[in-house]
C-alpha cells in the first residue's frame, strides 16, 4: 500500500498539484488524500471506499485508474493470504458463537416453544371472546325476558 501511495505521491507533486487542490477538485478530504498517499489503509472505514479513492485519484493525476486498482488488489491479496489457518478457524468460531447468542427477532426463525406461546395466547384471546359473546347474548335474553314478563304482568293485572 505504501508503493501505491508513494507512485500517487510523485505523480501529484510532478504534476504540481498540492494536496489541497486535488481534495478540492475530487471533493473528498485532504486528510484522506495524506492517508492514502502514506499508505495508512486503517484510516478507511472500509476497503471498498479506499479503492473508489485510489482509482479516481489515480485518474485524477493522469495515471491509469485500473492498473492501480489491480495494484492494490494484490496487495489486499498479499495482505489476506498471510493469515493463519488457526486464526481463520478461532474468527469462524467467534461468529458461530455470536450467531448463537443473538436471538433474531423474526417470523422465519421463531422456535417450536415460541410457536406454542402463540397458539396458547391466541386460544386464550379466542376463549375471552366467546365467553364476551355468550354473555353478552345471555344479558340481551334476559333483559327481554323481564320485559316480555313486565309486558305479560301489566296485561294480567288490567
Amino acid at each position: 500500500m505504501k508503493e501505491i501511495g508513494l507512485k500517487l505521491k510523485l505523480k501529484r507533486e510532478e504534476n504540481g498539484v498540492s494536496i489541497e487542490e486535488a481534495a478540492d477538485d475530487l471533493k473528498i478530504r485532504a486528510s484522506q488524500l495524506e492517508s492514502i498517499e502514506a499508505g495508512n489503509q486503517d484510516d478507511f472505514k472500509d476497503v471498498f471506499t479506499l479503492k473508489y479513492f485510489i482509482r479516481d485519484y489515480a485518474k485524477y493525476l493522469g495515471l491509469d485508474g485500473e492498473e492501480m486498482l489491480d495494484d492494490f488488489n494484490e496487495y489486499l491479496f498479499e495482505q489476506t493470504s498471510k493469515i493463519s489457518l488457526e486464526d481463520i478457524e478461532e474468527a469462524r468460531r467467534e461468529k458461530e458463537e455470536r450467531e448463537k447468542n443473538m436471538k433474531i427477532l423474526s417470523p422465519y426463525t421463531i422456535t417450536q416453544k415460541d410457536k406454542k406461546r402463540i397458539y396458547i395466547l391466541i386460544g386464550i384471546i379466542l376463549l375471552i371472546a366467546l365467553i364476551g359473546i355468550i354473555s353478552y347474548i345471555a344479558i340481551s335474553n334476559q333483559n327481554k325476558n323481564d320485559f316480555v314478563n313486565s309486558k305479560i304482568s301489566y296485561k294480567i293485572g288490567e
